[in-house]
């Protein structure tokens, strides 16, 4: 079985000024498909320059990331665009769902840049907002509702052009405790249904939810194994 996901010595670099910042340092990393991972780290050790090359926001200063076994440092903006937009399921922190569309305006989104027609659009989105159980709300505005069903509602959308990868920046950081284990257990189950799943987060607790850690310190990696490993490790 190829990667699904693989860094080959990647770095990313940002000039600050006269700084030279190494947000990530000469990673090489594999994620197969079907594997539920966690990426973890502190502010700074350069996990969400992973997810914005994972999630095919940003390009590698050099190496190389091959998602699905292409290089995806060889891509223009629009087949970038392209390729995140059938690959790449995203789950924000924030939710990011717009404000004046409904429930399913919102899940349907990305399946408009698919050339769905309207009811190929509906019927799609209407799976996958059953799947997250708000079928009820399917017409409410986000503003009228909590947050931990806008959560959902944005792992909807995530899951709606059935992508290669779902990718979780900090799902749970804007929830309480309860409503955060209710989007995590989701995310669970998801994976129990053969779905990749990489978690993006700098809590210790929901990472050890995975079936793998990777740690992150400024921009290498210090760990990679499994929850039971690190806690012999350490």
């Amino acid at each position: 079985m190829k990667p699904l996901i693989e860094f080959r010595n990647l770095s990313k670099i940002y000039q600050m000024g006269e700084t030279e910042v190494r947000a990530v340092d000469g990673m090489s990393m594999q994620i197969m498909p079907g594997e539920f991972v966690a990426i973890v780290g502190q502010s700074g050790s350069g996990k969400s320059t992973c997810m914005n090359i994972i999630g095919c926001l940003d390009v590698p200063t050099s190496g190389n990331y091959f998602l699905g076994g292409q290089d995806v440092g060889e891509l223009d903006d629009d087949e970038l665009a392209d390729i995140r937009n059938k690959m790449v399921g995203l789950i924000f922190q924030q939710y990011n769902l717009l404000p004046k569309l409904s429930v399913l305006g919102n899940v349907e989104l990305p399946l408009l840049y698919g050339g769905l027609s309207k009811s190929e659009r509906v019927e799609q989105a209407t799976k996958v907002i059953t799947k997250v159980g708000l079928l009820d709300k399917i017409n409410n505005l986000p503003s009228q509702l909590s947050g931990g069903q806008q959560q959902r509602v944005s792992v909807a959308r995530a899951l709606a052009g059935n992508p290669s990868v779902i990718l979780a920046d900090e799902p749970t950081g804007a929830l309480d405790s309860k409503t955060g284990k209710e989007v995590l257990d989701l995310l669970t189950k998801l994976h129990s249904e053969g779905n990749t799943v990489v978690l993006i987060t700098h809590d210790n607790e929901i990472a050890g939810q995975a079936q793998r850690i990777i740690r992150l310190e400024d921009g290498h990696i210090i760990f990679n194994g499994t929850p039971d490993q690190e806690v012999t490790h350490a």
